[in-house]
Order: structure tokens, then sequence, then C-alpha cells
């Protein structure tokens, strides 16, 4: 690609990091076609393409003239290994496919699970897809792995907000168990600059708050803070994390819910490392602006102003 990109082609601008990343796109200064299911409000600098990541005639129209792809859009919940292959697969599949063999940059926003594809269905298709970018013929391709992603707004982490409120509050793996963490700001900020950074073409990176080591899950709740006191958590060990899993998962057949605790996402959480150590991108030049000690409690503000957290 010659030159800076001025239209991008962005999946998913609805969702949590989605609508961050459009956001980051507009302040850049760039002309977003954004793709979504549902009719939205109109928006300087964007236009809508109505679809989603089966529908190819509007993949087609979504690519047309990009200089650059950011593939956000994917499945996080589902009952079946085969729900997560069709969606975060199969669409990257369709994707890559609407460019038809055209030069443009693609970002493509995995998962640090995918490290760890024997875990769960949702592991195994994110590593599928990371394979499929990386064999895609002339594609000039970079996929970024986030770890836990938090922020105002997100309805998946607010359950350790919650659990911060509590003297004893059940929380999964053990206590030795650490994980990265990074602000939807500072991911957003990552994937739009990953556009242009030299060095990232054909490379894998792993996104986080810079934190070397991580933190434990009794860390990320001292840092939640707003409790009555520092909370004094109980572990709750992998074998009961997956049978309630799978009590949750057969439930969910019966009432056609889609769960998120699942035997795969017990698995998930109860796996004991998911820090990311991945120098690639503070070796390109970007580094993370948002520490968790100041980012969690300004969510935990956030969910208080909100009503989310009594």
């Amino acid at each position: 690609m010659t030159g800076p990109a001025r239209r991008v082609a962005l999946t998913g601008p609805t969702g949590f990091v989605g609508a961050a990343v459009l956001d980051e796109l507009l302040k850049q200064g760039f002309l977003v076609s954004a793709l979504t299911r549902r009719a939205q409000p109109a928006r300087d600098g964007v236009t809508w393409v109505s679809g989603g990541l089966t529908d190819e005639p509007a993949l087609g129209t979504l690519v047309a003239g990009a200089d650059a792809v950011i593939h956000v859009a994917g499945l996080i919940k589902a009952r079946r290994r085969a729900e997560f292959f069709a969606v975060n697969k199969g669409g990257t599949a369709r994707l890559i496919a609407a460019l038809g063999g055209r030069k443009a940059r693609f970002i493509h926003l995995s998962s640090l699970a995918a490290r760890e594809p024997a875990l769960s269905g949702y592991a195994a298709s994110k590593a599928a897809a990371e394979v499929l970018v990386q064999a895609s013929p002339g594609l000039d391709w970079t996929i970024l792995r986030p770890p836990a992603v938090y922020g105002p707004g997100d309805r998946e982490t607010l359950v350790f907000f919650k659990a911060a409120r509590r003297r004893r509050p059940f929380l999964p793996g053990g206590p030795r168990h650490r994980t990265s963490l990074v602000h939807v700001a500072d991911l957003a900020a990552a994937i739009v600059a990953a556009i242009a950074l030299p060095g990232l073409s054909g490379r894998t990176a792993e996104v986080h708050d810079g934190a070397a080591d991580g933190y434990s899950f009794a860390e990320v709740l001292g840092m939640i803070g707003g409790g009555p006191g520092q909370p004094r958590p109980v572990f709750v060990p992998g074998g009961l994390l997956r049978a309630a899993g799978g009590a949750v998962w057969l439930a969910s057949l019966a009432t056609g819910g889609v769960p998120m605790l699942t035997p795969g996402k017990a698995r998930e959480l109860a796996h004991p490392d998911w820090v990311c150590r991945d120098p690639t991108l503070a070796e390109a030049g970007w580094r993370a602006s948002i520490p968790a000690s100041r980012g969690l409690a300004e969510t935990r503000a956030w969910y208080e102003a909100h009503g989310d957290l009594p």
C-alpha cells in the first residue's frame, strides 16, 4: 500500500471494541465504510453498509475503494463449536474473498485465546481464522491478540466489578493465576496505529497495557476498589467451573438462550496464564497509555454513574 490509508472498511462497528475503533478512526480523520446489520443514525465520515459477515454482496460493497480493512466482528458466545467456526473463520474467509486479491492493508482482531486452541470452540475458531489470514496469498496482514478487554460500557467484565463489591467474592482459577489487561481505548488506538506502523506487516502481536507479568485476579479486584475494605476472594477450582458450565449449557438447550458460561469458557477461565509477553508492538513503537490502576477505577466510576453498580 502506497501512502497513508484514507478509507477504511470496518466490521463490527457497533460492538464494544468496534465502536471504540470507529471513534478512533474518525478522530484521526479517516473515512469509514462500516458494516452493520441494523439501521444506524447518520454520522459524518461514516458510510453505513447494511449486511453481515454472511452477506457476500454487502462485503463487496464494504471493501470497495478501501485502502485498509479492519476486521473486528466475531462471535464470543455460542451454544455449539460449529457456530463459532461459522462466524469467526467463515466470516473472515468471506471478507478476504471480497477483496478479490486486491492489495489492501488487513488488520485482523483475534484474541489471546487463540494461543490455547484446545481449550474451547471459541479459542479454536480464532486460531483457525488466524491460519486463514496468514495463508491468504498477497494479503498485507497484521493479527492483533488482546487479552481481557475492559472499559466503560462493557457488559462481559461487569461481573468482576460486581465481585469487587463483596467481602468474599468467588473467582475462577487460583491465587497464582495471572492475566494481562487492556483498556478498550488503548486497544482501539493499537488497531488503528497498526495500519501504518512499520514492521507489523505479516506479524502477529499481543496487545496489553504494558504490565510485564500481568495481574492476579486479587490484584484486579484491589485496583477496581470501591468495596467495603479489601476483598478476600474464594477461588473456584477448574473442575467445579466446568461442571457449572456444563449445567448452564444444558439449561440453554432447553431455554434457547446463548450462555456465556459453557464448559469451554470454564476451561478458559481456569487457565492459569493469560499474560502477554510478546514485545512486537513495543518494538514497532506503540505503547498503551492507560495503566490498569487508573483505567479500572475510572471504569468502576462509569458503572456507578450509570447505575450498574450499587
